[in-house]
């Protein structure tokens, strides 16, 4: 007897957004794409990025159909960008996706997710308090303010409820969540990822480290990202005074800046040294 499926129901489609940094999706973004497939296992699931965030999200999700802003570029002009998350819009209105949730903080996503809900878009999560009309209505009176722009504090708006905390000083508060800023944002903040973070990337480890490794503890060192501005000014010191103990180091400079070869390296290291920044949630 044939079995007959009934394929007249539409797949599931969700947009997931999280930008900024390619650590940043990292950490944040590669969780939540992970919970939304354990949520949703039929649905297809997108996820809007740009730069090398789009190469680390389909090196660790291969499944997932990744987006990324036209050209991949998010331009420094305050004008152009609105243009090119403009277009942004379009394409995604075209999609016709059934949720569409923005985890992102910055003003650009903000201002994308707040165009797609005055366009009634099936979207979540945070986006700006104006309306787009009132955000160009001062931008053509010239009285849109830089506080504004510049502050998420003034231009947030969140269909999640307990976003206000994100404003707070959090870490001066109570118990530090185990997982550190991103769990404590996406479960406290953005009511999401009940479960462990998920965040680990299968990678080959990097053949020239794993063979030093048969012989010597290997020690990775980055200090180019510092999220408090100040660089670490003692790395070549560093590293000669490890080699010196019998360590195989390597610095960040040796990935030649490509993500997935700074994942293989990691892959095959037993320490890495940096400041808060990046490459610890690579690591």
């Amino acid at each position: 007897m044939t079995e007959i499926v009934d394929d007249s129901q539409p797949i599931e489609k969700i947009l997931l957004i999280r930008m900024l940094s390619t650590a940043d999706v990292c950490a944040i973004g590669l969780p939540v794409v992970r919970y939304f497939q354990q949520q949703h296992p039929n649905a297809e699931l997108h996820f809007l990025t740009f730069g090398d965030g789009a190469k680390l999200m389909k090196l660790a999700v291969p499944s997932v159909k990744v987006q990324v802003l036209p050209n991949e570029q998010w331009p420094d002009d305050f004008f152009l960008a609105l243009e090119a998350f403009l277009a942004l819009a379009e394409d995604i209105v075209g999609e016709a996706y059934s949720q569409i949730i923005n985890l992102d903080t910055a003003f650009m996503p903000c201002f994308l997710a707040r165009f797609l809900k005055d366009a009634h878009e099936p979207i979540s999560g945070n986006l700006l308090s104006l309306s787009v009309q009132q955000l160009f209505d001062q931008v053509q009176k010239q009285t849109l303010k830089a506080d504004y722009v510049n502050s998420p504090q003034a231009f947030m708006d969140s269909t999640f409820t307990t976003m206000y905390k994100w404003h707070s000083q959090w870490w001066q508060y109570g118990e530090t969540p185990d997982g550190g800023y991103p769990e404590f944002y996406l479960k406290k903040c953005c009511g999401l990822v009940v479960d462990k973070l998920a965040t680990d990337i299968s990678v080959i480890p990097d053949k020239r480290l794993l063979k030093a490794q048969k012989n010597n503890k290997v020690v990775g060192l980055c200090f180019e990202q510092s999220e408090d501005g100040y660089l670490y000014p003692y790395q070549a010191e560093l590293k000669k005074s490890l080699e010196q103990l019998g360590f195989t180091v390597w610095v960040e400079q040796d990935s030649k800046a490509d993500i997935k070869l700074l994942l293989k390296m990691l892959a095959a290291s037993d320490l890495l040294v940096c400041k808060a920044a990046g490459p610890r949630w690579y690591a």
